[in-house]
């Protein structure tokens, strides 16, 4: 396996491991921008190597966020009621149609603008924490009750879209999802809460996407092992410092960093 070591995917996989575990946001945002980009992978190759990698590297932030008692599972199963149907939608189209709709143009495409909308909630995000962060309390083990019909409707619809969008560009579990469920939440779940919950619900939804992209022919096994090389230690990393600094700078940075890439994904 040495032979097929990669330095710059490792350092690639780090870096957005890292991300990851900090911020619950950024992870397909930007690897999948990297892998087209940077790497040069075909479009739908990035997606569903994507896919493996944002499964794997979050089911390790997943147990220490689970160890730590951080995680909402009234969210987390109502977010997984809407994602996972529209996942199984999205594959079936990609496995009926990708051949004749020239695809990989599209999702290239598609990618851009997730990244573009990430951006921009990623920017709305921080103003509105901003906002609450004097309101919001921040315990080390709360009670969850369970979510009023409103709520549960809305999260059930926010999982539906990301689903959807996960599966056709592997973007959309962290950035965007973050964005509702902080306008949904942020009185009943903290910073550190809403980033647990968000990981936790994108563990099954990515894994059940990259299984359907994997029966598609659609993963890079050397590229995906040298990404995870690089991000497993990393993600763990980013989630010890995810309990202990502030969210608002690095998030706006975040923010900065995806409109550059949406413009170039788009350009």
């Amino acid at each position: 396996m040495s032979a097929d070591l990669n330095i710059l995917q490792i350092i690639s996989g780090a870096l957005v491991g890292l991300l990851v575990g900090l911020t619950g946001v950024g992870g397909g945002s930007l690897m999948t921008p990297v892998l087209i980009l940077l790497l040069g992978v075909p479009p739908l190759t990035a997606v569903g190597t994507d896919l493996w990698f944002a499964a794997i590297t979050k089911s390790v932030a997943s147990r220490w966020f689970y160890q730590k008692g951080l995680i909402d599972w009234a969210v987390v199963r109502a977010l997984w009621t809407g994602s996972l149907p529209t996942a199984t939608i999205a594959l079936l189209v990609i496995g009926l149609f990708g051949a004749s709709i020239q695809l990989p143009s599209l999702t290239k495409q598609l990618v851009g603008i997730a990244v573009l909308l990430s951006g921009v909630g990623l920017l709305w995000q921080v103003r509105r924490q901003m906002l609450i962060r004097r309101l919001q309390r921040d315990p080390e083990h709360i009670t969850f009750g369970e979510l009023t019909k409103r709520q549960w409707a809305y999260t059930v619809t926010l999982g539906a879209v990301v689903g959807l969008l996960v599966t056709l560009s592997s973007i959309g579990a962290g950035a965007l999802g973050m964005v509702v469920l902080t306008a949904l939440y942020h009185r009943r779940l903290s910073a550190r809460h809403l980033i647990a919950t968000d990981i936790v619900h994108a563990v099954p939804l990515t894994a059940f996407a990259g299984l359907g992209h994997w029966f598609l022919g659609d993963i890079q096994y050397s590229l995906l092992w040298n990404l995870l090389i690089g991000s497993v230690p990393a993600v763990l990393l980013g989630s010890w410092l995810a309990t202990r600094l502030p969210q608002l700078w690095l998030r706006l940075i975040l923010c900065i960093v995806l409109w550059l890439v949406a413009a170039k994904l788009m350009a």
